[in-house]
């Protein structure tokens, strides 16, 4: 390919880094700018923070817009209209895009999706995956469209979910894979070598935004159910539980297939590998913890200060 392919990016928390990264040293690709959500506050000092995107273009002189909502900035739109880009590139942006918006690029708007699509379209795709036990999941290049994650298919990969890991863990492979998904997508469909396939109809479920309220543990389920719990909302929001008033958050777990004495919900020993809980369907033990107000740390320590069996 002789001339480069001129694209915009749309992203806004880290997972679209690598990918951002990836295009801008790339030799086919021109970075013509960068379309990231506003600074919100973070820390205790609630100071107003970029997004690692935005980080990057600055640190890159790559032009930023930060638009409160996209499709009512027409200033914006205008101005992204001017670029005359080939493409735009949707990684986690977090705003829905208009159809004047979509329009603007030469060849297509691509969104990069961590799913098999139609599996799980929408907001939490990666924790909902873990969630729910699958062994796999992978990432799609799709063709945007107004209705949410329904566009054409352009290429998806498949990765593998290994019983213990975590969002976080998950996120890193679906971040480091999807610069040459997105590479290999651009450039066929620049030279006409690619051709997108309409979803299947079948399969089809949602990811919906993740509620606080169902990060709480409920003893009630299996000791499966809730590691696959603790994994898929690890950190962020966390799992976690109440005890004697304070919030202890789970980060760490372990599934054991026996069954105690206990009622779920009560703690059936304490050793140097963790804090065993009776649940409605085998034991679940507690590796590591992080008690309110404090650093994590392991569940034995935590229960060292904080239980008496």
């Amino acid at each position: 390919m002789e001339k480069k392919i001129n694209i915009v990016f749309f992203g806004t928390p880290d997972i679209g880094l690598k990918s951002l990264e990836y295009l801008y040293n790339s030799d086919k690709f021109n970075v013509l700018a960068v379309v990231t959500q506003p600074d919100k506050p973070s820390g205790r000092g609630q100071k107003l923070t970029p997004s690692p995107i935005k980080v990057f273009a600055l640190e890159h002189d790559i032009s930023v817009f930060q638009p409160k909502s996209i499709r009512k900035e027409p200033e914006i739109i205008n101005e992204l209209k001017k670029l005359k880009p080939d493409f735009f590139v949707t990684f986690a942006f977090g705003q829905i895009l208009s159809q004047e918006v979509l329009d603007i690029p030469k060849y297509e708007t691509i969104n990069l999706h961590v799913s098999l699509l139609p599996k799980y379209r929408g907001a939490n795709p990666i924790q909902r995956a873990i969630m729910n036990g699958d062994t796999e999941t992978g990432i799609c290049t799709m063709i945007t469209e107004l209705e949410l994650d329904s566009g054409d298919i352009c290429m998806c990969e498949q990765i593998k979910i290994t019983p213990n890991m975590n969002c976080e863990e998950l996120f890193e492979i679906c971040a480091t894979h999807s610069p040459e998904l997105l590479e290999k997508t651009l450039v066929g469909i620049a030279e006409g070598k690619l051709n997108p396939q309409k979803q299947c109809e079948n399969g089809i479920c949602y990811a919906d935004k993740l509620k606080k309220e169902e990060c709480k543990i409920d003893w009630g389920k299996s000791a499966k159910e809730l590691h696959n719990l603790v994994r898929g909302v690890y950190k962020c929001p966390g799992a976690y539980f109440e005890h004697k008033g304070k919030i202890i958050k789970v980060l760490e777990t372990e599934v054991l297939s026996d069954n105690s004495d206990k009622n779920y919900g009560e703690f059936a020993n304490i050793s140097k590998l963790g804090v065993d809980v009776q649940t409605g369907k085998g034991i679940l033990r507690l590796k590591r913890v992080k008690p309110e107000g404090k650093c994590e740390m392991s569940a034995k320590d935590w229960a060292n200060g904080a239980l008496k069996l």
